[in-house]
């Protein structure tokens, strides 16, 4: 069964609630009906009732739910606890007012009141619109300094990583993370591949050298990244710096980085920085032909997750049907 399948399949098992804020973009529309007709997720679509429909033509949203922030009861209790989160950072009454008739900020609120389970975002904003509601609203989960993201890569064929598919971190969020930040998103993107895939991750902490092959600040971060990663989660397997070759064919790996529990055999690839994790990814999806899927968001307190712009409505189900997966667990 391929990664997307067994993901729906397991969201179909215990049905969580998804709220979409892009209802006037007909790919979201597209994707919410093959999601309620799958079964794989109930949804909420913020936006005109009448206008979401009309868009939608002779897509079928009969079993969807509808929420208009402008004229819906919850209006008011939104407002003020918008109100009361931001108050200390200078937000008005009137300016709390006026945000929270933006779907995107109204879509995270209904995360945080608990009356949807999680939010898909992205297809027609930048990663920023959909990551700043989140902090500010949700805020990161207990214990975490660092938000980050990842994505799954699914390679059709492919004889790396775990039958072929990956978790890519950050590709989305932090630019140029430093050695503390680089490990906590190291952490974060193990246990988000432990709950998407369900085996055991191996990380590698990518790098232009392998075992010290280069001398430069870029390579020291990566050490010091993976040192301080080793020391958080002792009992991780996890390795670096490696190059991208040695993390994944047991060949290089023998000659490059002998020895390591990682090298030729990771299923995590940790970039350094979101230069390379971003390039990487949209290189890998292109030339590859390879199924991303995300970003998806990690160290929030609940799922919130990104689209890339160019994504496809089956993308959409694919992301939508992760983060009800992450609700779950």
């Amino acid at each position: 069964m391929e990664f997307i399948e067994s993901i729906i399949e397991r969201a179909k098992k215990e049905k969580k609630t998804i709220v979409l804020p892009e209802s006037d973009d007909i790919r979201t529309l597209q994707a919410a009906a093959e999601i309620l007709s799958g079964g794989i997720a109930n949804l909420i679509l913020v936006g005109n009732k009448e206008k979401i429909e009309k868009q939608a033509g002779n897509l079928d949203l009969s079993k969807a739910q509808f929420e208009d922030p402008l004229t819906s009861s919850k209006r008011e209790d939104y407002i003020h606890t918008f109100y009361e989160l931001r108050k200390a950072k200078g937000i008005t009454m009137e300016q709390a007012e006026k945000i929270m008739t933006d779907n995107v900020f109204w879509a995270v609120m209904m995360v945080k009141k608990g009356d949807a389970d999680g939010m898909v975002s992205g297809a027609a904003h930048s990663t920023a619109d959909t990551v700043r509601p989140a902090l500010q609203i949700i805020k990161t989960a207990p214990g975490v300094k660092t938000a980050s993201s990842f994505f799954v890569m699914s390679a059709p064929d492919c004889e790396y990583g775990e039958n072929g598919i990956f978790v890519f971190a950050d590709c989305a969020i932090n630019i140029n993370p430093n050695p503390e930040e680089l490990s906590d998103i190291a952490i974060a993107s193990a246990k988000s591949f432990k709950d998407m895939v369900g085996a055991e991750p191996k990380v590698a902490m990518l790098s232009f050298s392998s075992y010290g092959s280069g001398k430069d600040e870029l390579v020291d971060k990566v050490v010091e990244a993976t040192k301080l990663a080793k020391e958080k989660a002792p009992g991780l397997t996890l390795d670096g710096e490696l190059q991208a070759d040695a993390a994944l064919v047991p060949s290089v790996a023998k000659s490059k980085a002998k020895g390591s529990n990682v090298a030729g055999q990771a299923n995590v690839l940790v970039f350094p920085d979101l230069n390379c994790g971003n390039i990487a990814y949209k290189l890998v999806q292109r030339i590859g032909k390879v199924t991303a899927f995300g970003p998806i968001l990690q160290g929030i307190a609940k799922p919130v997750n990104d689209l890339s712009r160019g994504c496809s409505a089956k993308d959409i189900v694919g992301v939508i049907a992760i983060t009800a997966v992450q609700a779950q667990v």
